[in-house]
């Protein structure tokens, strides 16, 4: 019999994770999922074939993983209610900045991995960051792992404090690339192309750089410098974004990033 797995939460997260699954080759009968929202269990039902529930009960403690992927506001009132019916599983919590002394408190367990993806998961090309308590063994390690590289790519972190760091780098980084896309496109438009035709430039700008990159050996400062002939037009531009310091406005919103992060577990972790 397959390993039956749970999912507290049954949103774009949960959803990658389970699509992941499924594509290689588990079956849809495996999955438990506790959603109250009747739109979020409508489109499990539609995607997947899964019967999503409203309320936690005594079929979670069937499950030999569960995965937390839930708002960090709901977590705490989340856990006391499923507690009771998961303590012998292997935790996984996708939530931001919610600590995992708050979450082996509310379970009473310590088989608990933190994890932060992004958003391409849903297209299994996210990056996730992951930290494991004292609690967590090797073959849990590499079940967890089984799981995450359906989303794309992984790494182990050495301390639970980087999680927001990687909070404030890959875990809302895409938000940061739709934001320079937006602002591409609107200035594409203003200075005389069509909306459709600034946007297809930006998004291919974006994913070819991106391909570039990935393909190099070398730095992306390197690859920077390559395209910036002095008295050229990457010139100018870059020249203008310096004078204008957006590299340390960029670095200064990624700290309030990392530090919301942390709020969060203060404020939404305590018992």
């Amino acid at each position: 019999m397959a390993e039956r797995i749970a999912f507290i939460g049954g949103g774009n997260m949960a959803s990658a994770i389970i699509g992941g699954l499924i594509q290689q080759g588990h079956c849809s009968s495996c999955f438990d999922v506790l959603e109250p929202s009747i739109e979020a269990r409508q489109k499990l039902k539609q995607a997947f074939n899964i019967d999503a529930r409203e309320q936690s009960g005594d079929f979670l403690s069937a499950a030999a993983l569960i995965v937390w992927a839930i708002k960090p506001q709901v977590f705490a009132q989340a856990a006391k209610a499923v507690a009771l019916h998961c303590s012998d599983a292997l935790h996984l919590s996708v939530a931001a900045g919610i600590h995992s002394d708050s979450i082996a408190l509310w379970l009473g367990s310590q088989r608990i991995v933190r994890a932060m993806p992004n958003t391409p998961a849903l297209i299994g090309r996210g990056i996730t960051g992951l930290f494991a308590r004292n609690g967590v063994s090797f073959s849990d390690k590499t079940r967890i792992e089984q799981v995450i590289t359906t989303t794309g790519e992984m790494l182990w972190l050495a301390t639970e404090a980087q999680l927001d760091v990687v909070t404030a780098l890959s875990g809302s980084g895409p938000a940061y690339v739709f934001y320079f896309m937006e602002a591409m496109i609107a200035a594409g438009t203003e200075m005389g192309l069509r909306r459709e035709q600034a946007q297809q430039l930006a998004l291919a700008t974006f994913a070819g750089a991106s391909a570039l990159a990935l393909s190099s050996s070398e730095p992306p400062q390197v690859l920077r410098q390559r395209v910036t002939s002095k008295g050229g037009t990457t010139h100018a531009a870059i020249s203008a974004m310096e004078n204008d310091d957006v590299r340390s406005l960029f670095i200064n919103a990624m700290y309030a990033a990392r530090q919301r992060a942390h709020e969060l577990g203060e404020e939404f972790g305590k018992p």
